[in-house]
Formats: C-alpha cells, structure tokens, sequence
C-alpha cells in the first residue's frame, strides 16, 4: 500500500474519531469551540505522531527480540504518559491561554484510547518506521479535522432554536453520527 493511499484512508475513509471510535472524550468533550478543539487537536497530533515511533522503536528493538511483546501495553502508555506530561509542560511555558483552555483534557491525553490504539494498530499492520509514520499523522490529522468540523457545527449550533430534550449532550451525539455518516462517503477511495 502506498503511502499516499495510508495516508488518505487514515485521515478519510478510517478516520480515527468517526470510523473507529477511538478519541470520543476529547472530540465530545473540547468541541464547544473552534480554538480549543485545535489546540487539542495540534496536541493530540504531536504526541500520537511521536509517541508512534518511540513505541515502535520500544516495540522492534526490545519487545520482540526478548519475547515480551505481552508487555506491549503497559509499555506502550508508560510512553505515553511521559510524552503528554512533556507536552504540558512545553504548552505551560509557551502558550498559557491554551493550556488554562484545555484544563482537564490536557492530561486526559493519556487516556485517551485514540493514541494508544494508533501506537498498537501500527504494530498489528506490521507497517514499517515511515509508514508507521505516516499512518500516526494521518489518523492525528484525521483527529484533527474531525474536531474542528464537529466544533464549528456546535459553535454555529449555539444560535439555533434546538427543542429542550435535546439541547446539550443529546444534539451534540445526533450531530456527531451525521458527521459520521458524512465520512463514510469517503469510503469509495480506500479500495
């Protein structure tokens, strides 16, 4: 498979949030606004894209040749979380404003299943370093689309008259399937 063919199918057609449904705390939870919703998703990108290779390069270099491929997981979020502490850390010195707006979510990167699922699919595909690679920035980017798009409906959804039973959460799952099923449009291109 090509690269370009990963990276299509990645961001469109399996798109992480809205085709696996890995990811769904942060895109139901940091989607109320356009600018958190992509600081959150630019810091999903960074440490699904690097915590890919460091995993790999654990996995390939020291799991596999010593038969501890049982230990994939627990290494895997220990990875992680060092990764996303790195990155707060980082967003805390440069940007305040978008750290204080992420709150919570910042360190629920950890938990979120979107990174470790990327992290072990790309071990199970048996892709190799640079289409590992390029699989970890795709589905990010996916991610990230998907929780721009999802914010800016929410945001225009803010000035419309919704019926009280499903205002809030109710709206925000109805929307999320259409956009879904709008994805799913996509998946005449991946083969």
């Amino acid at each position: 498979m090509s690269y370009l063919m990963i990276f299509i199918t990645a961001v469109f057609v399996n798109n992480i949030v809205l085709s696996q449904f890995l990811g769904i705390c942060p895109f139901l939870g940091v989607s109320k606004k356009i600018s958190t919703a992509a600081g959150m998703g630019f810091a999903v990108m960074f440490v699904i894209t690097l915590s890919t290779i460091v995993t790999f390069l654990i996995y390939y270099t020291f799991l596999q040749p010593y038969n501890l491929g049982f230990m994939m997981t627990v290494t895997f979020i220990l990875v992680i979380a060092s990764l996303v502490q790195m990155v707060e850390i980082i967003l805390k010195k440069v940007s305040p404003a978008l750290y204080q707006a992420l709150g919570i979510f910042l360190p629920l990167i950890t938990t979120n299943c979107a990174v470790l699922g990327i992290a072990i699919l790309t071990i199970q595909k048996n892709y190799n370093i640079v289409a590992g690679t390029c699989y970890a920035l795709a589905s990010a980017i996916g991610f990230t689309l998907a929780i721009i798009i999802f914010a800016g409906i929410r945001e225009r959804l803010a000035y419309t008259k919704i019926p009280t039973s499903l205002q809030g959460t109710p709206i925000a799952l109805i929307t999320a399937s259409l956009l879904s099923m709008a994805f799913m449009g996509f998946a005449g291109i991946g083969g």
